[in-house]
């Protein structure tokens, strides 16, 4: 056994090692700190904070340049969620996630026989969720922020006017989809040079109705966008093709104000998104139980301290389905239980250390999510700090722009559950807590979060990744944590996944081994391979010097740490 340990290590340190090769992108400041899925979208939140900003205005500048400059999940057109630590140590979330239109209904995805219309909630129009990325930043910048529309937006504006050279990633990406943006006009005009030809590497990118869509919301904040001709024109393109959000449900959006969802992780408090996110959740509840292990006895990556995951992810996966949703909704959300080290302690008695545990269709499954969103962290040289994780869902969204706005719109509805009363090993699930109703926000598994070590923020991590985005934020945390792991070496070593159903374990390319895949199988797991699983942008600070250091995940092409 100790041979095999032995081995599995060597295994695992060349893993890592693979995964560095691409480039780790490292930068440490005195002052101030942004890393996010694009240069320039950092260096947007640099300016800011160079011009007297805070972390929070910072925040939403790079937001902003994010929409223009990384369009697969940066946006306008859709929604996420903020965590916010000041420099005077309160704590606080700003929840802007999508809502379904007021006449959207839970059986909205079937035909008239009750039967599933294969990716109608994923693809079209009717797939677009009311966009709350500016109402989001709009309430950030009037209760944190120091600055107003018109300092914050600049950067982006200035992006979408003049334009800039589109990266090997962004090149690829036009090109890969220049099909799908086809069936579109409005989005050919946007994304293609042609019928039959799309953008490509080095080539400068303009973007002219975005830049008149960002600056009606310069002139008038969030009315520029959710009043006025913006909302006219987004309501006018659902209406011609048979989309259900009008500019009553655009003027009625409002983004909310959450007290955090807490916990305790060896000595750190752990502040993160609560529902309508199960993030928070989730992480605090597998932090709980894997608490009770000594993990760092155990070896990082090892065998041993996989299956401990596993089955901590297991149980969380499963609680999230059974009892997550909008909490403006699903009023009895036992999130003290969840949370609690007693449950934790409870659920550690039923975890064989040899043996996996079965995931019983009968008791849940879950649903599909988009692998992909966007996440980037800030800090400022005052000591605020911001996480901010957001999305269109799908890469690139619904690939619709509404005409005249070069806005992009999600096609969050698919998060929804969308065929009640169905749980199936497919992956399908229909439990009540998450199926679509008017005005209703819909279920995320998107996990910005704060450590704090002595009251003070620690490390600012958060990713992309859809369902996969909480086992990749835990997973950094143990690394920190339990490993006193560098933090570039926190993102770069390789991951792991398990979400309930399906019963199995999704495990990186750059990890997987035979000697791997025949440890998991001698516990009984069920290990698969995977591309890549999530993409971090995070942020330790020294409490001793106060430096900052900012990592980009190499697995983000165009991602990088901005410091000064």
């Amino acid at each position: 056994m100790k041979r095999a340990l032995s081995l599995f290590a060597i295994y695992s340190v060349a893993a890592l090692s693979l995964l560095a090769q691409t480039s780790v992108r490292t930068e440490k400041s005195e002052h101030g700190m942004v890393v996010s899925s694009h240069s320039l979208a950092s260096e947007a939140g640099i300016e800011i904070m160079k011009t007297g900003g805070n972390a929070i205005d910072a925040a939403v500048a790079t937001g902003l340049a994010l929409a223009v400059v990384h369009p697969a999940a940066g946006n306008i057109g859709g929604g996420g969620f903020m965590v916010i630590v000041t420099k005077d140590g309160k704590s606080t979330t700003i929840d802007f996630r999508e809502k379904a239109p007021k006449f959207a209904h839970e059986n909205m995805y079937l035909d008239a026989n009750g039967k599933y219309i294969r990716k109608s909630n994923h693809e079209g129009y009717r797939s677009v969720g009311v966009p709350g990325t500016v109402a989001g930043f709009d309430l950030a910048l009037k209760k944190y922020g120091t600055r107003d529309w018109k300092e914050v937006i600049q950067p982006a504006i200035r992006l979408a006017d003049e334009g800039f050279r589109l990266s090997t990633a962004l090149g690829n990406d036009f090109r890969g989809l220049k099909n799908d943006f086809k069936k579109y006009t409005s989005s050919a005009k946007v994304f293609l040079k042609s019928d039959t030809a799309s953008y490509s590497e080095g080539e400068l990118w303009r973007q002219p109705d975005l830049a008149l869509s960002l600056k009606r919301i310069r002139d008038d904040g969030r009315n520029g966008f959710y009043k006025g001709k913006t909302a006219h024109l987004i309501a006018d393109d659902m209406k011609r093709h048979g989309g259900l959000i009008t500019k009553e449900d655009l003027a009625a959006y409002r983004a909310v104000e959450r007290v955090p969802i807490r916990g305790t992780y060896r000595g750190y408090d752990v502040v993160s998104m609560p529902p309508p996110s199960s993030g928070g959740v989730g992480l605090i509840e597998m932090l709980n139980i894997l608490e009770g292990y000594d993990l760092r006895s155990l070896g990082h990556n090892s065998p041993a301290y996989l299956h401990l995951l596993i089955e901590a992810m297991r149980n969380a996966y499963r609680d999230r389905a059974r009892f997550l949703g909008d909490p403006d909704f699903v009023h009895a959300i036992p999130l003290g239980n969840l949370t609690s080290k007693k449950y934790a302690e409870e659920i550690r008695r039923s975890i064989d250390p040899h043996r996996a545990s079965k995931s019983l269709l009968e008791q849940v499954a879950e649903d599909a999510e988009s692998m992909e969103t966007t996440h980037y962290s800030v800090m400022d040289g005052e000591g605020n700090a911001v996480v901010v994780t957001y999305t269109l869902e799908g890469w690139y969204g619904s690939r619709i722009v509404a005409d005249g706005t070069g806005i992009l719109l999600n096609n969050e509805m698919g998060d929804f559950n969308p065929i009640p009363g169905l749980t199936d090993s497919t992956g399908y699930i229909g439990t009540r807590p998450n199926l679509v109703e008017p005005e209703k926000r819909m279920l995320s598994s998107m996990t910005p979060t704060i450590l704090l070590k002595g009251g003070k923020p620690w490390a600012l991590i958060g990713s992309i990744g859809g369902r996969t985005i909480i086992n990749t934020v835990l997973q950094a945390v143990l690394g920190l944590v339990d490993y006193n792991l560098p933090l570039a070496d926190a993102l770069e070593a390789g991951r792991i996944h398990h979400q309930w159903f399906p019963d199995e374990v999704l495990v990186e390319r750059g990890f997987y081994t035979p000697e791997l895949q025949k440890s998991l199988e001698a516990f009984g797991h069920h290990p698969t391979r995977s591309s890549k699983l999530g993409r971090m942008n995070c942020i330790v600070i020294d409490q001793r010097t106060g430096e900052r250091e900012g990592v980009a995940d190499s697995r983000d092409p165009d991602a990088r740490a901005v410091g000064y």
